[in-house]
């Protein structure tokens, strides 16, 4: 501060997602250390600590294990930090084939001095004598020297007595205390429901941990360590850290608070924001060899004439446009004026008109005991078929050209009555309670998706596996393990990646289906295991579409690079320079500057506003899938089975058993 001069002294080897924080740093009491972490070329974080006087740094932790998170003990004697050693496959975060896995962390303590003792070593259980209560006399507060003994450091390591778990956020307290977060291990977390995560206080001394307040999003201590800011939700607090905060205590009334804001003069300055954002995040610093002062120029003359912020929003999309890149897009920020939505309710069926009535033509089946896939007439007491009538709905009388939906308004999440008969004319009807849903999508795409695995069995005599893959995030994660795993006994597999939304690596679709055959184990009862069991060494074959793009350009592009089969259909949408994350705008917008671009050595710049193509090109008109037809599908069937037909699966025989005796 004195000098006003700034100092790197570390920095990432490798840019990731902007929400993923990588570097930490902490301040020893004494002002002369600064422990920082940094990632190795394997993404593994390692704590150093730099020497202000000597302008050097030392590795505290040898990058073996995930360490984060260093904070100083308030008396300069300890660096605690948190440490894995099952991190490694989480850390890889571009990877599909991590979704599932959990890394936990311990948390360790560093005794920075080697003439320091063992603040963990066992304590004496003998009685101690009577000693005369004396008070001592108080000192000035002063802060101590920290100095760092780095010979045997790496011994002077110990374990906090804590079992694994799901830690973040340590903080130091007070000399001898610190509080982390500790969260639930799993991340099924439900929007709007209760903070499951709780701030603990350590107690180095005592050797006593304590659930201090539960409920807790993030927190903050205090400088002088006597009281905590913490954030429930969206719910502010701040509470004494003596004598022990209640819940619900020091809650900060946000509500009340306005500001008063300018928007005209705002969106000048987000306008220039996007563009600061696009100059120093994209990919190219030659901005594809567009000129972008030129262009923030040209698109300033709109400013003026703005109207709303989505004006806004359009005018910067249109300067970015220059850019010619995939994954350019904004939104979000202030609206002067929400305008209130009102849900409908759907119950999950096609309706045909029929005899002046509308008649459910098809009744989607659901998976009622998850939520969401619900089917509302399928549940028990409503058991409404196909081919029967909806006479009235809340009493109301129901006759076309009335539309349909329109009694349904505001329905979803509601208990109403329907009333539904075999015959028009509402005899022999009944009416039934039924509660109507927000979305029919899931259940939709459940019928599509199991129809053509229907569909797959049937025209394949069950040789055949159909897998559909949404994405390459978590659903599509999903999905691939709920299909093909109970269909990995078959001769070979088609797998559908129309209307893939993308996300991340495909290596888990990948890497299961290229599982090469090990062997086979022969035991005395049953059929003989196959290794690996979950493996297809058959034909494969992958449908793509216009619709998918970024990870579903991906991965038919990998699907191609390690060739696996032919492409069937049409030509990806070419969006491979993706995104990471950005500043957010000062009224809470947002908008990307796509910097993360796939090139290989051999081919270059790959993918992007190309797409990829299809070996076989199938069109699929609205008239074939209206008519029943889905060609891509039918031609995908073909070409497996004349695979099959070229190439029939070998069916080996188990060998004669050894003789060994003589």
């Amino acid at each position: 501060m004195k000098t006003g001069v700034s100092k790197k002294i570390g920095s990432e080897y490798l840019y990731g997602p902007s929400r993923r924080r990588t570097i930490y740093h902490a301040w020893s009491p004494d002002s002369k250390w600064v422990a920082y972490t940094l990632s190795t070329k394997a993404n593994i974080q390692t704590v150093y600590a730099y020497s202000i006087e000597q302008d050097k740094s030392f590795a505290i932790t040898d990058g073996l294990s995930e360490v984060t998170e260093p904070i100083f003990d308030e008396s300069g004697k300890y660096l605690y930090f948190l440490g894995s050693t099952n991190a490694g496959p989480v850390k890889e975060w571009f990877a599909q084939s991590n979704q599932d896995m959990r890394s936990t962390s311990s948390i360790y303590l560093a005794v920075l001095r080697s003439n320091l003792p063992n603040p963990l070593a066992k304590e004496s259980d003998e009685e101690k004598g009577i000693t005369k209560d004396e008070k001592p006399k108080e000192q000035p507060k002063t802060t101590e020297p920290s100095p760092i003994d780095f010979d045997g450091l790496n011994n002077r390591i110990l374990a906090i007595p804590l079992p694994a778990g799901n830690y973040s956020n340590l903080q130091p307290g007070t000399a001898g205390q610190f509080y982390y977060i500790q969260s639930p291990e799993d991340d099924n977390f439900t929007p709007g429901a209760p903070e499951r995560s709780v701030l603990h206080q350590y107690d180095l001394t005592k050797r006593k941990d304590d659930a201090f307040i539960p409920s807790v999003s993030d927190y903050l201590v205090s400088a002088d360590k006597k009281k905590i800011l913490y954030r429930s939700n969206i719910a502010f607090s701040i509470v004494a850290v003596t004598p022990k905060p209640q819940p619900g205590a020091g809650k900060i009334n946000v509500d009340d608070i306005e500001v008063r804001i300018d928007p005209r003069a705002e969106w000048t300055q987000i306008f220039n924001e996007a563009w600061r954002i696009n100059r120093d995040y994209f990919y190219a610093p030659n901005m594809h060899g567009v000129n972008w002062a030129a262009m923030k120029e040209k698109y300033a003359q709109f400013l003026p004439h703005l109207a709303t912020r989505g004006d806004l929003n359009r005018v910067i999309q249109w300067m970015c446009s220059e850019l010619s890149v995939g994954h350019h897009r904004g939104g979000g920020g202030d609206t002067l004026y929400q305008a209130k939505t009102v849900p409908g309710g759907l119950l999950g069926a096609d309706y045909s008109v029929e005899n002046g009535r509308y008649r459910f033509k098809k009744v989607y089946g659901g998976l009622n005991w998850n939520p969401d896939l619900r089917s509302p007439l399928t549940e028990p007491g409503v058991n409404v078929k196909a081919g029967e009538y909806l006479i009235a709905v809340r009493g109301q009388d129901l006759r076309p050209p009335a539309n349909v939906y329109q009694l349904f308004e505001n329905t979803a999440g509601k208990i109403i009555e329907i009333t539904v008969g075999p015959n028009p004319a509402g005899s022999g009807a009944r009416t039934v309670q039924v509660v109507p849903i927000a979305n029919e999508g899931a259940l939709r795409n459940r019928n599509w998706v199991e129809g053509n695995l229907k569909k797959v069995d049937q025209a394949t005599g069950g040789r055949v596996a159909y897998v559909y893959v949404p994405n390459t995030a978590g659903a599509g994660h999903d999905y691939f393990k709920r299909y093909f795993f109970p269909q990995a006994y078959k001769d070979a597999i088609i797998v559908d990646e129309r209307f893939n939304g993308g996300g991340a690596y495909a290596d888990y679709y990948i890497d299961l289906l290229r599982r090469p055959l090990g062997a086979y184990w022969a035991m005395r009862y049953g059929a003989d295991l196959k290794t690996p069991a979950a493996s297809i060494q058959g034909p494969k074959v992958m449908i793509i579409d216009e619709t998918a793009g970024s990870g579903g350009d991906l991965l038919p592009w990998m699907w191609r690079k390690f060739t696996m089969g032919k492409l069937v259909g049409k030509r990806t949408w070419g969006g491979l320079v993706g995104i990471l994350g950005f500043p957010v705008l000062m009224d809470g917008g947002s908008f990307t500057a796509p910097n993360f671009a796939i090139w290989t050595p051999d081919e270059g710049w790959v993918v992007e506003n190309i797409g990829v193509p299809p070996d076989i090109e199938v069109e699929q008109t609205p008239a074939d899938v209206i008519n029943g037809h889905d060609p891509q599908l039918e031609k995908a069937i073909q070409v497996v089975m004349d695979e099959l037909k070229k190439n029939p699966p070998s069916q080996p025989k188990r060998p004669a058993y050894p003789v060994k005796g003589k």
